[in-house]
């Protein structure tokens, strides 16, 4: 099973709260709304999320000044909503301490992909979770398991690397797609099965019962980092 991403959107709009959490349901990310940004920091806490999502325009504390307060303390991953799509204000949200900006309206599926987009950035560093098991030399184009190099392809190699960075992350077969180039576009989603398939006759103790790659029914895959 997937693990759910837990995510916490601060904005008065208790609408978009409510119609977020529905669709973000269906990519395994767990949507908690807070209308109050007064009573953010203290949720914050209590709820540990794996990323915020933070409106600008918001009464008593607008999303600038609470990202601030934010980052006095906490690392969390920060995208920061706002109507206003000046590039000033974009910069001015990174300056203080946001990973990302979306301009209002959005449409929920670009929000998934920030989300994802995001995650995969910040959650690299859990790749040496895997470096017990597998190793990559970049320079080589190789990939070892428990120090013996693994017989790969370059196709092969691209989507280990990309998995090994981005341990528990789903990729659907479109994201993949884009991460990995020359694929033939005709038969993508076949090209990529049997990609999979290949990979996992490679790595898995039992191709058949995976336990590193791991099919997310109706979303994707997902590389379990070992250890």
């Amino acid at each position: 099973m997937s693990t759910m991403t837990k995510a916490l959107l601060i904005d008065d709009d208790q609408k978009l709260g409510d119609l977020l959490k529905n669709y973000l349901k269906s990519y395994d990310i767990d949507l908690s709304a807070i209308n109050d940004p007064r009573k953010a920091i203290d949720t914050i806490k209590h709820l540990g999320p794996d990323l915020l999502i933070l409106d600008v325009m918001m009464p008593h504390i607008n999303g600038f000044e609470l990202c601030k307060m934010i980052r006095e303390e906490s690392d969390t991953p920060i995208i920061i909503l706002s109507a206003r799509g000046e590039s000033d204000e974009k910069v001015k949200g990174i300056d203080l301490g946001a990973d990302d900006y979306l301009s209002k309206p959005f449409e929920a599926r670009e929000l998934v992909a920030r989300i994802h987009s995001l995650l995969r950035r910040t959650q690299k560093d859990l790749a040496v979770r895997s470096d017990q098991i597998f190793q990559v030399d970049q320079q080589r184009l190789e990939v070892s398991l428990d120090g013996n190099v693994l017989d790969l392809t370059t196709k092969e190699f691209e989507l280990m690397d990309l998995f090994i960075k981005n341990p528990g992350v789903i990729f659907t077969r479109d994201e993949i797609i884009k991460e990995i180039k020359g694929i033939d576009a005709h038969l993508f989603s076949r090209s990529i099965d049997i990609l999979i398939s290949r990979l996992r006759h490679k790595i898995e103790n039992d191709p058949k019962e995976p336990k590193i790659i791991k099919t997310i029914w109706g979303k994707g895959y997902m590389f379990v980092a070992a250890g």
